[in-house]
């Protein structure tokens, strides 16, 4: 049965809410939401607690939200304005641990496969999965079990097969001083802002060079931006 099947045979319907699974849906498509939205009402076992535009909307919903009224999964786009997806579940995460997000979305990019599993999230599915095959999922989630397309899989697969990409094995500090190339610090500045001697603020963005496989800062930075390495 497709979703558009669903929502044409959708009703209020009851559900009895102890039952049920709190589910928030977040993308920034009003016709996405309201068809998720209609696909939850029309089913029983499921109770939609919010719709998000964006990720600022979605932690902010939650924030407002008592314990026992937070959704218990989340179906999250990825790509959307303000906050994107991935930032959403890293978000959400850090303050609610126990909730599962389900990264629903109409991409097939490996890095936004990988960045959102490494984020948190617990499945990985794309928009044209059918009504039954998304129930499943939700429940899943619910039951903490993962879900993943097989676009993610050979994604992953093919990730790791490749190895670590630049960029991934920086450390925090090394992030740190990498952000502030960005915004254009020489080592001096880079020193200073960071209250280290210059010498090992030239050893940090030495070591970045070297890990990201380039021989000088403006290749640096071009890749830190490309990748996304930095906010």
């Amino acid at each position: 049965m497709s979703m558009n099947d669903e929502m044409e045979k959708a009703s209020n319907g009851s559900v009895t809410v102890g039952e049920s699974i709190r589910v928030l849906i977040v993308d920034d498509h009003d016709m996405v939401r309201k068809g998720l939205g209609v696909f939850l009402k029309a089913r029983p076992g499921f109770l939609l607690v919010g719709e998000a535009r964006d990720g600022v909307d979605a932690v902010a919903q939650c924030a407002r939200l008592a314990p026992d009224e937070r959704p218990q999964v989340v179906l999250m786009d990825l790509k959307m304005p303000r906050m994107g997806g991935v930032a959403a579940t890293r978000e959400l995460l850090q303050r609610y641990p126990q909730m599962k997000i389900v990264a629903l979305t109409s991409f097939q990019e490996k890095e936004l496969v990988k960045e959102a599993l490494q984020a948190g999230a617990l499945s990985y599915i794309l928009k044209d999965v059918s009504a039954d095959e998304l129930a499943n999922v939700i429940r899943n989630a619910y039951a903490g079990k993962s879900t993943l397309a097989p676009e993610a899989t050979q994604a992953l697969v093919q990730a790791a097969l490749a190895g670590p990409a630049p960029g991934d094995d920086l450390t925090r500090r090394e992030r740190e001083v990498l952000a502030l190339m960005v915004a254009g610090m020489n080592n001096n500045e880079i020193a200073q802002r960071l209250v280290v001697s210059q010498a090992t603020s030239k050893a940090h963005v030495s070591n970045i060079l070297s890990k990201l496989g380039v021989t000088n800062r403006a290749e640096a930075i071009a890749l830190a931006l490309r990748r996304k390495l930095v906010d």
